[in-house]
């Protein structure tokens, strides 16, 4: 069997998906007992480091944490070096890095040596899978009183950049059957490339789920179940950030906005926010906003994940 490695949602069958989260809600024991992951942060991190240590912890494992200047990532030493030297102490590799092709590198280098040790993505550029899992756990306690299977058929909006955050939730969430409705500013949304991709996980998932590209916020948001944003300005894009402002300005999520959705719609954003840009004070701090629930979720969404993996090995 080949090892499983977890660089994006659709790298797992809408099945397998399903058992991660079931596994998240779930108590799985200690299957990392006297077991090491290694946790490699070249971009900076709150929520991930300390939900990925505490998760390995929960498991029994033991977590390394390694900052990109301790491993100097293509500058000391290789991607495919790292990763083969940390394959030998550790059962589970995680890693938050701004290029995608990090972890493409990663995984591929421990393929070809034969270690069946996962590669995870804890954060690239092209998605954040982990926080996917945890927004899901989130909108199932949200909306549908803590069933992941009572998702489908339901609706979500997202809200401004169809970035990294966007893609893994937009395939995340069609996997379990919601329909997402993405308001994007033009030039900022969803590539046709990036339509395909969901819309060939929802067909895998046979669940009807489905995306919809808009343009219109108060569109998007009507009876949605939930409103989930993110910063319009990411690491890496603050040359961008005077002309990112002034195209998301229709675009922030405030309590009229909310209210538009109904008053039982929950708000989601995966932190840090830049209040008073995509997010009011009053829309985060407000009864509707869910974001230190699904804050927390982000250690019971690695806990499922992590389980998973070292059940996929057994």
């Amino acid at each position: 069997m080949s090892t499983r490695h977890f660089l994006e949602i659709d790298d797992v069958t809408p099945l397998e998906l399903a058992r991660i989260l079931a596994l998240s809600q779930s108590e799985v024991g200690r299957p990392l007992a006297g077991l090491g992951v290694a946790i490699v942060l070249a971009l900076p991190s709150s929520r991930t480091r300390n939900s990925t240590e505490m998760a390995t912890f929960d498991l029994g494992g033991h977590p390394i944490t390694l900052s990109g200047s301790e491993l100097g990532i293509d500058s000391r030493e290789t991607a495919e070096d790292i990763a083969r030297t940390l394959a030998q102490y550790h059962r589970i590799l995680s890693a938050r890095v701004p290029d995608h092709a990090v972890l493409e590198r990663m995984a591929s280098a421990i393929d070809r040596q034969g270690f069946d040790v996962p590669v995870v993505n804890l954060l690239s550029d092209a998605g954040h899978p982990v926080q996917a899992l945890a927004d899901l756990l989130t909108l199932a306690d949200c909306i549908a009183a803590g069933d992941v299977a009572g998702l489908r058929g339901r609706s979500i909006a997202w809200i401004g950049d169809a970035n990294n955050v966007a893609r893994s939730l937009a395939l995340a969430a069609v996997g379990v059957g919601m329909a997402v409705r993405v308001a994007s500013p033009t030039g900022y949304s969803f590539s046709a490339l990036d339509v395909e991709r969901v819309a060939a996980y929802a067909d895998a998932a046979g669940l009807e789920g489905s995306m919809t590209v808009l343009g219109s916020p108060a569109e998007a948001v009507e009876g949605a179940g939930a409103i989930c944003t993110d910063v319009w300005v990411s690491m890496g894009q603050e040359a961008e950030r005077a002309l990112r402002v002034d195209a998301f300005a229709p675009f922030q999520v405030d309590e009229r906005l909310l209210g538009a959705a109904g008053p039982n719609a929950a708000l989601l954003h995966c932190l840090p926010a830049h209040r008073g840009e995509e997010v009011t004070d009053g829309a985060l701090e407000g009864p509707q906003s869910r974001v230190w629930q699904q804050a927390a979720h982000r250690r019971t969404a690695m806990r499922g994940l992590f389980a998973w993996l070292v059940e996929e090995a057994s």
